[in-house]
């Protein structure tokens, strides 16, 4: 009998062109392209076990990802067909032929046996978004075009995070959120915050500033927004209304009431897609894997 193994994967992807992650039929997607690269790679071929992914958060149409976890089941056998020529392990095989034949807006960081218990998904402790806005105060850099929204407005960011400041703890977020079915809206937001993205330099050795060159994002007001998962729209729905207040049209103590009162309206509609980036999922040591996905698939209450 075959054995079964577990493989994590590490990936990344620049969701302008993808109609998000999952699978979609017809459209062009990040799930379809990898379980694709997967079936060439592994030479399966139409009758064969076609490769599912599991995945740690999926992202909307649009959306990018830094740091993107999925897992993948598989049989040794299977596994051991990415090996061909090469004089390597099978992971580490499988990880180079995905390299050459994911498309260039996905990059392939890392293919290994996951640990014993692990889940993409359900073992996952927190996971970490940045939205990134070119505002009045920053010139925009037309090299970061498809990862930030432009927007030529002057923001009150105190206010801002006064307002963002109540979405931190556990809450029933249905004002800024959509349920999948038989799903729910409760999280828990372990932090957020509105600053700007630092100014630091790069600077030749000898510290001569004619040689300083800032970094790409400085200048940027940022959203960076930490929680052990999101429903649906929720992050770029928290944004929308954190920009709603930042430019006067609603006040703290709207969003304040949106937060204790969960009802979905126009001004809790999501901000544009381009802005959002998943940027880490954080996992628990190896020996919590497992608890932990059993914990988190009970269903979420207030309680």
């Amino acid at each position: 009998m075959m054995e079964r193994m577990r493989l994590r994967i590490d990936l990344a992807y620049d969701g302008t062109d993808f109609h998000g992650w999952a699978t979609q039929p017809g459209l062009r997607t990040v799930q379809g392209e990898v379980e694709r690269a997967l079936s060439m790679a592994l030479h399966i071929g139409p009758d064969g076990e076609w490769p599912r992914l599991v995945v740690a958060g999926r992202t909307d149409t649009g959306v990018h990802a830094l740091h993107q976890v999925c897992h993948l089941d598989v049989d040794d056998a299977v596994l051991a067909r990415a090996v061909g020529h090469m004089d390597v392990d099978p992971c580490e095989a499988l990880l180079r032929r995905l390299r050459h034949i994911v498309p260039s807006d996905i990059a392939i960081h890392a293919v290994r046996e996951a640990p014993e218990g692990f889940d993409a998904r359900f073992s996952a402790l927190e996971r970490v978004y940045v939205y990134r806005i070119s505002d009045a105060r920053c010139d925009t850099d037309p090299r970061l075009h498809d990862m930030v929204l432009p927007l030529d407005y002057d923001f009150d960011v105190d206010a801002m995070n006064e307002a963002a400041a109540y979405a931190v703890g556990l809450h029933d977020f249905g004002s800024f959120a959509t349920p999948n079915p038989g799903g729910t809206t409760i999280r828990e937001v372990k932090s957020v915050a509105w600053r700007r993205a630092g100014s630091a330099v790069f600077a030749d050795p000898d510290g001569d500033p004619t040689h300083a060159v800032p970094y790409a994002e400085s200048g940027l007001l940022t959203f960076s927004i930490v929680a052990d998962a999101f429903a649906h729209n929720m992050v770029r729905s928290l944004v929308n209304a954190c920009i709603q207040v930042g430019r006067g049209r609603k006040t703290v103590e709207w969003f304040a009431q949106k937060i204790a009162h969960p009802v979905r309206e126009g001004g809790t509609g999501p901000a544009p897609a381009c802005g959002l980036t998943l940027e880490r999922v954080v996992y628990p040591p190896d020996g919590q894997l497992g608890p932990r996905a059993a914990a988190i698939r009970a269903r979420r209450t207030l309680e």
